[in-house]
């Protein structure tokens, strides 16, 4: 190769790492912000699709869990096992989303441990705010549940304390029983039912004396319901009997003498039901805000990590 040829190249070397370095990047304020915005966005999505399709994370609020998981465990939750679907919120600000649920490996099934939308207080059609919470399944479509002096029954057969469940010693509210679910039934936390688990297909027989008892429940299903002197009015059609339009569990807290379920505010539509919790990965005390940061860190519960949830 000549001198030339030699030069020639080095000049070629040299305007191709000028060209690569010439390349353009974001110049202009307006730019970088464009760019920065389209990573987050990008990110947001990542985490709306993992978080939908495949494992979801979930801070458990109360203690009504105890001492399966105790206030403040971060948990990683199935999404596979129950039911996988679109995005359900967009992440950090927890607004509801349209979101299509598709086919999952199982239904759940008594002695799950289950992560649910809410579903709304005992009066309420839906809840008036979107959030997740976090029971136990003790019984499922079909089964015939009752709680006798604390102790629960489902098909006539004991469903235990799982192991890391307690009583702990929190007095029932007087007026008990008029706060349980169904409405008029005089149930009472620690004696309760005999109550059929709903399910779909079931035929309900309708009079003016069990109205109130099922008057809510049809209106979640999305009907209206009305009363024309002794005439139960359906969508504006007078019927005596209801054909139950979906599957239902019934959830409790493993801290039974503490906890708000289905004992209060009714029935879990299986189709609420997103997923199964797995395991714990981070667990400290969530009642202390942000300006107590390194009191925080002295609360993290290092023997929580990785327990697993059954």
């Amino acid at each position: 190769m000549s001198n030339t040829d030699k030069a020639s190249s080095a000049s070629s070397g040299g305007l191709s790492k000028k060209s690569k370095q010439s390349k353009k990047q974001p110049e202009t304020p307006k730019e970088h912000i464009f760019s920065w915005a389209k990573t987050i966005i990008g990110a947001i999505l990542v985490v709306m699709v993992i978080n939908g399709l495949l494992v979801a994370s979930f801070v458990v609020p109360t203690g009504s869990m105890e001492n399966t998981v105790m206030t403040g465990d971060f948990v990683f939750v199935n999404r596979l096992i129950f039911a996988p679907s679109t995005p359900q919120v967009i992440p950090f600000i927890n607004q509801p989303l349209p979101f299509l649920r598709l086919p999952g490996w199982r239904s759940p099934k008594q002695g799950d441990v289950i992560v649910f939308i809410f579903p709304g207080m005992r009066d309420e059609v839906e809840s008036t705010e979107f959030q997740y919470y976090l029971k136990r399944c003790v019984a499922v479509a079909g089964d015939t549940l009752s709680i006798v002096n604390t102790r629960v029954y489902v098909n006539g057969k004991e469903f235990m304390l799982p192991p890391n469940g307690k009583f702990e010693n929190f007095p029932m509210n007087p007026g008990d029983q008029y706060q349980t679910f169904p409405e008029g039934k005089g149930f009472n936390r620690d004696n309760y039912g005999p109550i059929r688990i709903p399910k779909k297909g079931d035929v309900v027989k309708l009079t003016p004396e069990n109205r109130l008892e099922w008057d809510m429940f049809i209106r979640r299903e999305g009907h209206s319901v009305g009363v024309e002197g002794s005439q139960i009015m359906v969508d504006g059609k007078a019927i005596s009997s209801y054909t139950v339009e979906r599957d239902y569990c019934f959830g409790m807290g493993d801290n039974r003498n503490n906890s708000l379920d289905s004992r209060y505010w009714g029935f879990v539509p299986t189709e609420n039901i997103i997923g199964t919790p797995m395991v714990v990965y981070w667990s400290w005390d969530t009642g202390l805000g942000a300006g107590d940061f390194f009191k925080k860190l002295g609360t993290i519960r290092w023997a929580r990590l990785g327990t697993l949830i059954r």
